[in-house]
C-alpha cells in the first residue's frame, strides 16, 4: 500500500484489497507479473516473510497491528491477514517505509549479504554509492508500472551550503533540490529559471517539556509558557509565510485534526502571568532550552522564546549543541525543555498520537515522560474504533486534553518545500517529505 500527494491511501503492489465487515480480515490481491529489480518474480509468500520479519525486528517503524495469521495463495496471488482484534490504522501502517516487500529468506542469502546488494520492486536500482559522496540510481527495467520511470538515471549529491545549493539550481547545474530553505522559498518561486513545489506535510515544529523536571511537571508552568508565546508571530518570522501556526497536535493534513476546533490556549500575556502565579513558581525560575546547532530557524525561535518568557519572569538560557549530542541528551531525559519536530510517517492520526502521548511506547511520549491515563485509554480506543464520527470524537478529545495539559507546544505546521529548474516536470512531493521520481522528466 502507499499514499498519494494528499495523503490518501492507495493500492500499490496490491491491485485491490477488501476488509471484512468485522474489521478482522484484510484480503489483498497482488498485481500480476510483479518482479524484483533482478528479474525474479515476487511471490505472495514474500509478503508474508516481509511482514513477519517486520514484526520480529521491532524497529522504529514497526507494524503494531495485532496480526494473528497470514495466509497466502500463489496461484490466486492473494495474501489474507487476520487480526486478533480490530485495528483501524492497519492499512496506514502498511504504507510505511518498513513495510516494503523483500524476497523470502533474502533470496537464499544471509541478511547481511542481501543488504550489501539489495533488490526491490521500486522504480530505481542503486548503481553506485560513495558513502561520503554521490548516490547513483538507474532505471529498474522490471518496474511494474509500464514505461516508468521516465528518466534513465538519478544522482543524489550532498551539498551542505544553502547558498551554493540555490546558486547551482538557478544556474541549471543541478535539476532539483530536496529541501528549499524557507527563507529562499519566495526567491525560488519567483525566479523564471526555477520552480517551487510546496505542499502540506505531516511534520510539526514543537517545544517539548521534560515533565520529569519539577518546574515542567507543574501544569500551570506549561500553560503559562503556552500563553506567553505569540505563535503566529514566531511562525511568520521564522518560516517566511511558508507554514501555518499550529493549534493542535494533529496537523490539518491528517484526519481528525483539531486545528480549527479552538482548543489552543492562545497568546495572552496576562493569562500567562496568572497561570505562573498559580504554579509552584510564582516568582519565576531559570531553565535551559536545548536546541540542535546548525538550524537557523530554531536558533531564532529559541531567542523569541527567551525574550517572551522574560516578560513573565522566567529566565531562559539557550544551549545549542551538535545534532548527535542533542539526540543523546533528550533521549536520556537530560534536558529541561527543547525545540524539536514531530513527524507522522503515515496518514492515520494513531501514529503521531502514539509517538507523542504513549507512556508505554519506546519514545515515552516523545521523551517528555508525559502520562495521562485518560489519553492512554482514548488512544487504545482510537485504534479499534472504525473510521467515522465516533473515532473523530476520540481524537478530538485527545487533542483537547493535550492542549489543556501542554506536555508540548505545537508551534507550526511545516510545509514540504522542494525546488527544481523550470525544465523539470512531474516530480511529486509527498506529505512525509519524501519525493516520488517515477513521473519526473526533463525538458530538452
Amino acid at each position: 500500500m502507499s499514499f498519494d500527494e494528499s495523503g490518501q491511501i492507495i493500492d500499490w503492489l496490491a491491485e485491490s484489497h477488501e476488509i471484512s465487515d468485522d474489521g478482522l480480515v484484510y484480503s489483498f490481491t497482488l498485481r500480476e507479473g510483479l518482479k524484483y529489480s533482478d528479474g525474479t518474480d515476487l511471490q505472495a509468500a514474500d509478503v508474508k516473510f516481509s511482514l513477519e520479519r517486520n514484526i520480529e525486528k521491532q524497529g522504529p517503524i514497526m507494524l503494531t497491528a495485532p496480526i494473528a495469521s497470514i495466509e497466502t495463495d500463489e496461484e490466486a496471488r492473494t495474501v489474507v491477514i487476520t487480526l486478533a482484534e480490530p485495528y483501524t490504522p492497519f492499512l496506514s501502517e502498511l504504507t510505511g517505509f518498513a513495510a516494503g516487500v523483500l524476497p523470502s529468506d533474502f533470496g537464499g542469502k544471509s541478511e547481511e549479504e542481501f543488504f550489501q546488494s539489495p533488490i526491490g520492486t521500486g522504480p530505481w536500482v542503486v548503481s553506485e554509492w560513495d558513502p561520503s559522496g554521490d548516490l547513483t540510481f538507474v532505471k529498474n527495467e522490471h518496474y511494474w508500472q509500464e514505461g516508468k520511470p521516465l528518466l534513465d538515471s538519478l544522482v543524489y549529491t550532498f551539498i551542505a551550503d544553502d547558498n551554493q545549493l540555490l546558486q547551482r539550481l538557478s544556474a541549471g547545474q543541478i535539476d532539483a533540490i530536496e529541501t528549499v530553505p524557507a527563507a529562499n522559498a519566495a526567491e525560488v518561486d519567483s525566479n523564471e529559471a526555477t520552480t517551487l513545489i510546496s505542499g502540506d506535510s505531516w511534520a510539526i515544529e514543537q517545544i517539548f517539556f521534560n515533565t520529569q523536571k519539577p518546574e515542567f511537571a507543574d501544569v500551570h508552568v506549561r500553560r503559562a509558557i503556552a500563553h506567553a508565546l505569540d505563535l503566529e508571530g514566531i511562525t511568520q518570522a521564522t518560516t517566511f509565510g511558508t507554514a501555518r501556526a499550529a493549534t493542535s497536535l494533529i496537523p490539518p493534513s491528517i484526519a481528525y485534526s483539531a486545528a480549527d476546533a479552538g482548543f489552543e490556549l492562545g497568546y495572552d500575556v496576562d493569562a500567562a502571568k496568572q497561570e505562573l502565579a498559580e504554579s509552584g513558581y510564582p516568582d519565576g525560575f531559570t531553565a535551559t532550552l536545548l536546541i540542535a546547532s546548525g538550524n537557523a530557524s530554531r536558533a531564532q525561535i529559541a531567542q523569541i522564546v527567551q525574550e517572551s518568557l522574560a516578560q513573565i519572569g522566567i529566565t531562559i538560557e539557550i544551549e545549542s549543541i551538535d545534532l548527535a549530542a542533542f539526540r543523546e541528551r533528550f533521549r536520556a531525559f537530560d534536558y529541561d525543555f527543547m525545540l524539536n519536530s514531530g513527524q507522522s510517517d503515515s496518514p492515520d492520526p494513531n501514529g503521531l498520537v502514539t509517538f507523542q502521548a504513549d507512556p508505554e511506547g519506546f519514545s515515552n511520549s516523545y521523551w517528555t515522560h508525559y502520562t495521562n491515563d485518560e489519553v492512554t485509554a482514548l488512544m487504545h480506543e482510537g485504534r479499534t474504533t472504525p473510521d467515522g464520527p465516533e473515532r473523530e470524537q476520540i481524537y478530538l478529545d485527545i487533542q483537547r486534553i493535550l492542549a489543556e495539559e501542554v506536555p508540548y507546544i505545537p508551534v507550526y505546521y511545516s510545509s514540504t518545500l522542494h525546488g527544481t529548474t523550470s525544465k523539470v516536470h512531474g516530480l511529486e512531493g509527498l506529505p512525509n517529505a519524501s519525493i516520488r521520481f517515477q513521473d519526473a522528466w526533463i525538458e530538452e
